[in-house]
């Protein structure tokens, strides 16, 4: 990726200011969503020790790696959509909906727990939540500024 492009969050920033100096260790992610945010690219862009770094250590499987990289290899993630953000001091919840490509576009919608432990934000577990509806003239979900009907259309 280049210095200009855009973050595969669909955060409106560049991925240089926004995901990755949490993915080289630069950085840690201050809230629950800037995490949610920086695993969703990781799934993205393929950084599986990103995503078993920022997994909650009692989460943790023996077989995360390649789980993890049987997912990224079978999966073509196309926008994120934060819905809601819930924060209190060491525990939060996000919602979102990751749009992928299947057979046809599908949708992971979830409801995340987030842990902070020393300081540091941790994916603890993820509740899944039914597909929602998504209206023509909506903004499209991967970030082009274009509506739905023009982009993605379901």
């Amino acid at each position: 990726m280049t210095e200009a492009t855009p973050c595969p969050c669909i955060s409106g920033e560049k991925y240089s200011e926004c995901c990755q100096p949490l993915h080289e260790g630069k950085q840690h992610a201050k809230t629950a969503e800037q995490l949610m945010r920086s695993r969703y690219s990781a799934f993205y862009l393929g950084l599986v020790d990103y995503l078993i770094e920022t997994l909650a250590t009692e989460q943790r499987k023996s077989d995360d790696q390649a789980v993890l990289q049987n997912t990224i290899d079978n999966t073509q993630w196309l926008g994120l959509k934060i819905l809601k953000h819930q924060q209190k001091a060491e525990q939060a919840f996000v919602e979102f909906i990751a749009f992928y490509q299947d057979e046809g576009i599908a949708q992971l919608h979830e409801r995340s727990s987030f842990i902070k432990k020393e300081g540091k934000w941790f994916y603890q577990t993820g509740e899944f939540l039914p597909a929602i509806k998504l209206g023509r003239n909506e903004e499209c979900f991967c970030g082009s500024g274009k509506k739905l009907k023009r982009c993605h259309a379901l």
